[in-house]
């Protein structure tokens, strides 16, 4: 569709607007002016886009779209060093195995997904993985144990590269039986006093100090309560009557619970990809970019199918008298 674009395309462009005029973008790529010139310009005239215009004093002036190209075409430019990187380090049999983590609240379906897409790009690569808590897959990604991993935030290191792949609103879980379950949402008062099973703070220290400012923000104090060590043993709490907890909207639950969403908060659970900035499997950043793209083609088809119809057309029940066609009503 668009084969007449080249990454070189993107780099001399990019590089324009970036030094912000032909002459010293030219003198950075290391070739002419006017082939600088004629290259930028039939890119712009294929698309059918403005990407600058020039100032008074000669400088280059992104226009709207510009602005927008600039981050567009970095992307596109890491995907091309990205994938030759990961082609150069299977050519040289640098990845036989990798080595990939999860954290237990995380989406163990996520999960599959990043295994499965690595079997798909390099099918003779073993797949080694491992299940852990936040606090030990990052010991495991800062010892090189593990080569990336799937984990829940807040998550932060100076070696660490994460990147946030999806946001799920945090909801209440608690027994079909239970009289709270007769609302449609709850107020966040419904919890004082009955958000008594939390994840176990030592698990996830930064996340479960991050979850008692959320509660404290709406007045919630979590005093006397039990804690769990997988989100399957919460679910067991709660089923037993302990009390009610918090989980990801779309965690599978047991039958005899259900959820409810909390009125007035957007409580999220953010689940981010964590790897080491310096040394990681070339294949890495590949993965990340197929699995983001599934995650956004997803988001679109949903976002399809709840949007809602278009409202019916209503038509006039005579024809209008007034001849003049400016002033006759719109038909569908």
């Amino acid at each position: 569709m668009y084969e007449w674009a080249e990454f070189r395309h993107f780099l001399y462009l990019l590089t324009i607007l970036e030094k912000g005029g032909l002459r010293p973008a030219a003198e950075q790529l290391n070739t002419s002016q006017p082939n600088l010139s004629v290259q930028a310009r039939q890119f712009q005239e294929y698309a059918g886009i403005r990407l600058f215009r020039k100032t008074k004093d000669g400088r280059i002036q992104p226009t709207e779209t510009g602005i927008a190209f600039i981050a567009l075409a970095r992307q596109v430019l890491a995907a091309r060093d990205e994938a030759i990187e990961a082609l150069v380090a299977i050519e040289r049999g640098d990845i036989d195995v990798i080595r990939l983590g999860c954290s237990p609240l995380a989406d163990p379906e996520l999960f599959r997904r990043l295994c499965t897409i690595h079997k798909d790009l390099l099918p003779n690569c073993t797949v080694r993985p491992t299940h852990a808590d936040t606090v030990n897959l990052k010991e495991g990604l800062l010892a090189g144990e593990i080569d990336a991993a799937i984990v829940t935030l807040p998550l932060e290191h100076p070696s660490l590269r994460v990147e946030e792949l999806r946001n799920d609103r945090l909801v209440v879980c608690l027994r079909k039986d239970n009289p709270l379950a007769d609302k449609a949402a709850l107020m966040p008062v419904d919890l004082q006093d009955n958000l008594a099973i939390i994840y176990h703070p030592q698990r996830h220290p930064d996340a479960h100090v991050r979850l008692l400012e959320l509660l404290d923000e709406v007045g919630i104090k979590v005093k006397e309560h039990s804690s769990a060590s997988h989100p399957t043993e919460m679910q067991m709490l709660v089923k037993e009557g302990y009390g009610l907890a918090l989980v990801r909207e779309g965690t599978a639950l047991d039958d005899e619970l259900t959820t409810r969403r909390i009125v007035g908060v957007e409580w999220t659970v953010d689940t981010a990809i964590a790897f080491r900035r310096l040394q990681h499997p070339k294949t890495i950043p590949v993965l990340i970019r197929r699995l983001r793209k599934q995650l956004q083609q997803e988001s679109d088809r949903s976002s399809v199918r709840t949007r809602p119809p278009n409202p019916p057309i209503t038509r006039p029940s005579r024809p209008h008298k007034n001849n003049d066609p400016r002033q006759l009503p719109l038909l569908g």
